[in-house]
């Protein structure tokens, strides 16, 4: 029942209040050995590839159709590397590879890891504004971050591989496409995402630190892009299988 239940069976909506989205760039062979076999990394200059964390504040997400007052409210952190697929038909799509989801609400964590691959795992997300800045910390995760969204301009981090914020915007999404894989089988689950109102607005990190990106060299993963949006209405199609005949 559960590998059945896990392919996303029936389509699914729910409300960004808001997410907060940091891009990091690393050199692409660093990350090649983290996706399957059927997926390509999407690089920047046949150099850098791309890790990207969204701290997401859900309203209502449920089955779709659903009235609202059914639907859970939680906050959640994707670890998420971007990546391409070409599908049976020789179309190319640009998407998510999803590396770990950890979520503030039990139940979020028991329905995700009964209906996705995405790995939930349960933790403590500590969110507090204060003037112009905003914080999101967890101790059981270790990781911190602040920022502020008072910018003039359109901002880039220091380091950034990217020229301007025009050349930065072609990797803050959407990426409409999450897959997942199942290497005996060779299966390809992919799955479509539609939204709507998605705005990125480019914010200034203060500081930040995730315990997850430890495992890499500091001196080749950099900052190089950071941006929120808010009020993004979304839902997820149901899931499409395809064996990868590549």
């Amino acid at each position: 029942m559960f590998p059945a239940l896990k392919k996303h069976p029936f389509a699914v909506e729910a409300f960004f209040d808001s997410s907060t989205v940091l891009t990091f760039s690393i050199p692409k062979e660093k990350l090649e050995n983290l996706i399957p076999e059927c997926l390509t990394l999407d690089t920047f200059k046949d150099k850098h590839a791309f890790i990207a964390i969204a701290m997401v504040q859900t309203s209502g997400l449920r089955p779709k159709g659903f009235p609202a007052f059914l639907g859970s409210n939680f906050f959640l952190i994707g670890y998420r590397i971007f990546v391409k697929y070409i599908n049976n038909s020789g179309r190319r799509l640009r998407g998510l590879y999803i590396l770990k989801t950890e979520t503030d609400s039990k139940s979020m964590q028991l329905l995700g890891n009964i209906f996705t691959n995405y790995s939930y795992k349960a933790t403590d997300i500590k969110v507090e504004s204060k003037n112009c800045s905003t914080q999101i910390t967890s101790n059981k995760s270790k990781f911190n971050l602040r920022f502020s969204s008072e910018l003039s301009e359109p901002h880039l981090p220091q380091g950034s591989i990217f020229a301007d914020w025009r050349e930065a915007a072609k990797f803050t999404g959407p990426l409409p496409f999450t897959f997942s894989y199942n290497q005996t089988s060779k299966q390809v689950l992919i799955i479509e995402g539609v939204r709507q109102n998605w705005k990125p607005k480019p914010i200034e990190v203060i500081e930040h630190s995730f315990s997850f990106l430890d495992t890499f060299d500091s001196n080749e993963i950099h900052l190089a892009n950071a941006f929120v949006i808010e009020n993004v209405p979304y839902y997820w199609k149901k899931g499409v299988t395809e064996i990868w005949n590549h």
